[in-house]
């Protein structure tokens, strides 16, 4: 094992090297960037246990060894039974649990409201010990294959053990969560009405840890042409296709803005959008800008929230109030829940004010300049550093494989 280790090692610090001295700019200051993170890893945990979830047992042979939680409103499809209602599929981030997102997020909050299943599914430590969904790798991203077949699995158990109503199935995750949302979308695109990508990334993003390194700081994608393709060919789907809500912060320091620009072209490239003929308004004071298909239905929304760094967006007080505020899980005046809900059609959108419609505007494209977070140190887990006070790539290197669950 450790010459394994040993051979990983060496294979990265060679492909910073063989890339030249800008590689290894960025990887200094992603090191600087991960001592910055460790104030935030010393932050106090949310409540990870309410009661609210149950447990799944013997939903497949689940490749990719992951946990199955779920919720019910108690009257789930009221006096009527024959009644099938919408599944929201919920994907947490890396160093949360489905019981802490759930609880910062408020989805059962809006399920018991609105009458939908709620299905959580949730990463394992031995996984990943930081309890990241595994989307850099080859064996967790594909059909049928690790993580995605896992999920893919729980949905046919909740499909087959409730009313659940197979046209309404959705999902949404944050950053890693993101990622898997994307990469669920893009290889089982017949399962699902739409999909909601919170800090995420697009689908193909990464196969090994340096391109998940590099996709992070938004760096390395290929056309966005080919980005689309990656999703035509991610499965035999001919269409229609999932509606796609992206959200992002503009002040996101640990996947860089960018990614939602990527995210957007990847589906506007499916869909058929003219990346051209956008409209744009202010939404409880973040930029919303929608683009339609060719049938005159919104296919693609995105919301940019001024401001806010990497985290789910909530709205805690106030009459539409949802969710808790914690670590990545932040009040920014707007509810994601609720608007993501409501773009699926689950609920009625509010008036939002004040709303400005620039219809047929094309905005700039976000190039702000931010600094990258590859993965979160958990612990307050600082860059090892050798006796002479300089950097020690190889521990750095190591803790990274670690976090990515490549090493135990």
């Amino acid at each position: 094992m450790q010459q394994h280790i040993s051979h990983l090692q060496r294979y990265m610090v060679g492909w910073a090297c063989a890339h030249g001295g800008t590689v290894m700019t960025k990887l200094h200051s992603t090191i600087a960037q991960l001592g910055k993170l460790r104030a935030l890893s010393l932050q106090p945990s949310p409540p990870s246990d309410r009661g609210q979830l149950s447990d799944m047992e013997d939903f497949g042979s689940n490749p990719g060894a992951l946990r199955a939680r779920y919720y019910l409103p108690q009257d789930l499809g009221g006096s009527d039974r024959s009644r099938h209602v919408p599944l929201v599929v919920v994907l947490h981030g890396c160093t949360q649990n489905a019981d802490a997102y759930d609880y910062g997020a408020g989805w059962s909050q809006l399920a018991d409201e609105l009458g939908f299943a709620l299905l959580f599914p949730e990463q394992r430590y031995a996984n990943n010990p930081n309890r990241c969904f595994n989307w850099f790798a080859p064996g967790d991203s594909a059909r049928g294959t690790g993580e995605p077949l896992s999920i893919r699995q729980m949905i046919a158990a909740m499909v087959a053990a409730h009313p659940i109503d197979e046209a309404r199935i959705y999902v949404t995750g944050l950053s890693a969560g993101g990622a898997m949302t994307s990469i669920m979308l893009a290889t089982y695109p017949e399962l699902f009405a739409g999909g909601a990508i919170i800090a995420g990334l697009p689908y193909g993003a990464a196969a090994s840890v340096p391109e998940a390194f590099a996709s992070m700081r938004g760096e390395g994608y290929p056309d966005d042409a080919v980005l689309g393709a990656l999703i035509r060919s991610a499965s035999d789907h001919a269409g229609p296709w999932p509606t796609i809500s992206v959200w992002q912060g503009d002040a996101d320091r640990t996947v860089h803005a960018s990614n939602a620009e990527r995210i957007i072209a990847q589906w506007q490239a499916v869909h058929g959008s003219d990346a051209s003929d956008v409209e744009t308004r202010t939404v409880d004071g973040a930029r919303q800008r929608l683009w339609r298909d060719r049938d005159g239905r919104v296919a693609i929304e995105a919301y940019e929230v001024i401001g806010m760094g990497h985290g789910t967006p909530l709205a805690v007080s106030g009459p539409g109030a949802c969710g808790v505020a914690s670590p990545y899980m932040l009040d920014a005046g707007i509810s994601s829940t609720r608007h993501i809900a409501a773009f699926w059609g689950l609920a009625e959108e509010k008036a939002a004010m004040p709303v400005e419609v620039q219809a047929g505007v094309q905005s700039d494209p976000i190039a702000r300049v931010r600094d990258p977070i590859p993965f979160p140190l958990r612990n307050g887990a600082t860059p090892s550093r050798q006796a002479s006070g300089r950097v020690n790539v190889g521990a750095i290197i190591e803790n990274a494989l670690r976090r990515a669950g490549i090493m135990r």
